[in-house]
């Protein structure tokens, strides 16, 4: 959350001339914000669900029917600038769209509604450095609950199965688009980037895979539940390592 998470600290460390091994202020920001973010990276041809906006005090300027028209139901209510999923809901009926918007902007001034993807969700790890590329392998998120709620991320209420069961050509496509969203985005240290892997069928009758983007996490989690430690064991490193070649690529 802020200020580590938002540029605040970042641009902090940037006035005292501090290094740090995470991305810059704007990276930070953007990340930060999830529509902003969404639609920037839309711009690259990177999969994104439908969404919009409502800020605090312009709350009449979009109507529950408006939201229905455009994003569907069920859809996600969430605060656009915050983590450890603190105020979302997922909403399924009309009537709870009003109170999910509600209790989203005890979090945030701008809450985004976002149109929900059924599919497998995903999350990988990626870090570079001058000498080097490491997309890690992709953690599967299998949630006891509706979503990836607060207690699936930190009180157990989930599997996550690291390397995810994903077909081979997939694997690598997610990595393909993990790798270039950091390079889009101008990361620095190791980041993770969050999807939703959904399946269409088309005209033809021949299925369809899209890898959709949820977020990315420019400072992501290091506890014993964190997915970035149980994807570097997976990868065959020690933590302790990757630490060292973030660092001494930023001080080089």
């Amino acid at each position: 959350g802020t200020p580590g998470e938002n540029g605040i600290l970042q641009g902090y460390f940037d006035l005292i001339h501090l290094p740090y091994s995470t991305s810059d202020v704007l990276v930070e920001a953007m990340t930060f914000n999830k529509f902003t973010l969404n639609q920037y990276l839309k711009g690259f041809g990177v999969s994104v669900s439908e969404s919009l906006i409502v800020r605090k005090g312009f709350e009449h300027l979009v109507t529950d029917d408006e939201i229905i028209e455009k994003i569907g139901l069920p859809c996600f209510v969430k605060p656009n600038a915050g983590g450890s999923s603190f105020g979302v809901t997922k909403v399924k009926s009309a009537d709870q769209i009003h109170e999910a918007i509600l209790k989203a902007m005890r979090e945030s001034d701008e809450v985004m509604v976002e149109a929900f993807m059924e599919g497998t969700e995903i999350s990988q790890g990626c870090y570079k450095t001058q000498e080097k590329e490491v997309v890690l392998p992709a953690t599967e998120v299998v949630s006891d609950n509706e979503f990836f709620d607060y207690n699936a991320k930190y009180n157990g209420q989930v599997r996550e199965i690291t390397p995810a069961r994903l077909k081979e050509e997939t694997a690598e496509r997610v990595s393909l688009i993990t790798s270039m969203i950091y390079d889009i985005l101008g990361c620095n240290g190791i980041i993770r980037v969050d999807y939703i892997i959904t399946h269409t069928t088309d005209e033809n009758g021949k299925e369809r895979e899209r890898i959709n983007m949820l977020e990315v996490n420019t400072t992501p989690g290091m506890t014993a539940t964190s997915f970035i430690p149980q994807q570097v064991r997976a990868a065959g490193m020690d933590m302790k390592d990757v630490l060292t070649d973030i660092i001494e690529n930023k001080l080089s």
